[in-house]
């Protein structure tokens, strides 16, 4: 098995899902379409889905998804040290959006508080912006799709 882009299983969205191995048997989705999640073993019967539920948030509980192969989708959260990141935020699933934030590196005073230990950036609520239900362009916000050229 090897990384590909297909057509998303969930939102159908052509070509916006990189799928990759999870193990020998077992894939892991990843839409930049739709913005969900999910693997082969996120099944009933495969997978404690009440266990890992416990320590997600209401808001991504309620934005669960099942495909046509009962798959459960959920909304990613991700996460890119020093760009940014990118959340669904809300209150219910008919009132929710994709969020971003950005990172900004940490002054030296900080770097030097223990609530800061082994980080080099922090979020900056300044940067915190809403992008309705465009998974990609709140990536796009952070950064995620530049290069960096050393």
């Amino acid at each position: 098995m090897i990384d590909k882009l297909i057509d998303c299983p969930l939102c159908k969205e052509k070509a916006s899902c990189y799928c990759s191995p999870l193990n020998e048997k077992h894939l892991a989705y990843s839409c930049f379409g739709c913005g969900y999640s999910s693997n082969d073993l996120m099944k009933d019967n495969e997978f404690d889905i009440e266990q890992f539920e416990e320590t997600l948030p209401e808001l991504y509980k309620d934005l669960k998804k099942v495909d046509d192969k009962g798959r459960y989708w959920y909304p990613q959260a991700i996460n890119i040290v020093g760009k940014g990141t990118v959340f669904a935020n809300g209150k219910t699933n008919n009132s929710w959006q994709w969020s971003a934030i950005k990172s900004v590196a940490l002054t030296e005073e900080e770097k030097k508080q223990p609530k800061f230990k082994n980080q080099t950036h922090k979020s900056d609520s300044s940067t915190l912006k809403s992008f309705e239900k465009d998974f990609i362009e709140a990536l796009d916000y952070i950064g995620f799709f530049s290069v960096d050229l050393m």
